[in-house]
């Protein structure tokens, strides 16, 4: 009889469950409680181009120093070695800019490359070549294999005696996608090509992917989500379209062990402090003493006999107090308040995001861990609209390159905090990993595999829906 009574209970529980994920989706008629406060008590009021480069609104005036100068750290160019800025040399010999700034334009998102540019800038090209056995140890702690001769990021930029590893374009086709009510939208699916290349020809089955550098704000408070809620999230069963976040697990360079991803656009970092010492030394080619060597491969001898920027003592290039003082910057850039939350039109768009199933991925809400590393970011509620988990997005958004656990057509639920800001901040509204999407609603219709469901419920929305869809993720 016990046996009986667990196996009913366990019965009931799953019908429980399955109705739960059958339910239908909350009613929104006003704003809730605290909801244009995204980033909690960390918040700013402010919706101009440098809306995304202030400090947490509760950061007390004498931290305030730290964060100026990690912004001056982050902002300002970096020389080439040797130079009399001894604090600011060492750029190169291989890189892909010298200031974090020029990537993230006004601390906002970056976009690809102009045709008549003559380097990519603010995106990046990832390499690999495919995973196999002998590589066991190099993926167990750089997530994929570099390409051999090119390592695991093309550098377009290099300094004098030094041969850039080429260069960038973007051309791109269209695509077309029909509403149901006719209404015909031209999506541009872009083709990379790599030219010039410095070292010789590639790797034949080299995997290429274009990367775009994200808004800065709020990675101290994504940062500050714990563990357990984000797994809490990929622990459930999947919905009924099949939506299942998955997590990335990643090495952590200090901690020399596998833990949770969180940053990246596959959620291949762990925190910040790697985010940042691996954009150092990939985008400028600057030492760390987390990553004390120069980006260079065996096959790039002038890259590996070029001058540096390290102490006579053997400081690195980034000593281990700009780089706490940057770390300190990135962990405090404010998310702006959101704007017109008790609108109509606002909080019919957010009817229908959630009627389109979109929060099963973006989920609206988090509360940060007391435990964080700064206090002004513990017990913070926030909203970020990302799970911060991986979801294969289809064939049409596919890299075909693996990170960890990442696959070829998987990315990690970006945030949504500040994305309507993105015009006033960045000059720009390409959006996606790679920038293909120039505005929201061409990058909600790429969205494909286990966002399929929730693109073909907008494709049914009337020009009305649409705009308010629109006005609610703008709001964000």
């Amino acid at each position: 009889m016990p046996r009986l009574l667990l196996r009913l209970s366990a019965l009931l529980m799953a019908v429980s469950l399955s109705a739960c994920d059958d339910a239908p989706p909350p009613t929104f008629t006003q704003a809730e409680p605290g909801e244009a406060r995204s980033g909690g008590s960390t918040t700013v009021r402010k919706t101009d181009q440098n809306a995304f480069s202030l400090p947490s609104a509760n950061l007390a005036p004498t931290r305030r120093l730290d964060f100026s100068v990690g912004n001056s750290f982050f902002r300002n160019p970096w020389v080439i070695a040797p130079a009399t800025t001894t604090a600011r040399d060492g750029l190169g010999p291989l890189f892909n800019t010298n200031a974090c700034q020029n990537c993230h334009i006004k601390d906002g998102r970056g976009h690809p490359p102009l045709p008549e540019a003559s380097n990519a800038v603010s995106m990046l090209v990832r390499l690999s070549i495919p995973d196999s056995p002998p590589y066991a140890k190099v993926i167990e702690q750089l997530g994929v294999v570099p390409e051999p001769v090119y390592g695991g990021q093309l550098q377009d930029m290099a300094v004098p005696g030094v041969v850039p590893e080429g260069k960038v374009r973007v051309d791109y086709t269209p695509v077309n996608v029909t509403f149901k009510d006719g209404t015909v939208v031209e999506l541009r699916k872009p083709t990379l090509q790599i030219t010039q290349l410095g070292y010789g020809p590639m790797h034949p089955d080299t995997r290429f992917s274009a990367r775009v550098a994200p808004p800065m704000i709020g990675l101290g408070l994504l940062e500050a989500i714990s563990d357990a809620d984000i797994l809490q999230n990929a622990s459930k069963r999947p919905d009924k379209n099949g939506v299942l976040g998955r997590p990335n697990w990643v090495w952590d360079d200090a901690q020399q062990k596998t833990v949770l991803g969180r940053f990246g656009w596959k959620a291949g970092q762990p925190n910040l402090n790697q985010q940042n010492v691996h954009a150092f030394s990939g985008d400028m080619g600057l030492t760390t003493s987390l990553r004390p060597f120069d980006d260079c491969t065996d096959a790039q001898v002038a890259c590996k006999q070029a001058p540096n920027g390290n102490g006579e003592n053997g400081e690195q290039e980034v000593s281990d107090n700009i780089l706490r003082l940057v770390l300190f910057y990135t962990r405090n850039l404010a998310v702006p308040a959101r704007r017109d939350v008790n609108e109509q039109q606002v909080l019919d768009g957010k009817n229908l995001f959630f009627q389109a199933g979109c929060q099963s991925c973006h989920t609206p809400k988090f509360t940060t861990a007391g435990n964080a590393a700064e206090p002004e970011l513990a017990n913070q509620v926030i909203r970020p609209y990302s799970d911060l988990l991986l979801h294969d997005m289809g064939e049409g958004l596919a890299d075909n390159r693996t990170e960890f656990k990442a696959g070829g057509r998987d990315w990690r639920t970006p945030p949504l905090w500040g994305i309507g800001l993105t015009q006033n901040v960045s000059g720009h509204t390409q959006l996606l990993h790679d920038g293909r999407a120039r505005n929201l609603l061409e990058a909600v219709l790429w969205h494909g595999g286990e966002a399929q469901a929730a693109q073909q419920h907008v494709l049914s929305f009337s020009a009305e829906q649409r705009a308010a869809l629109l006005a609610f993720l703008n709001s964000l």
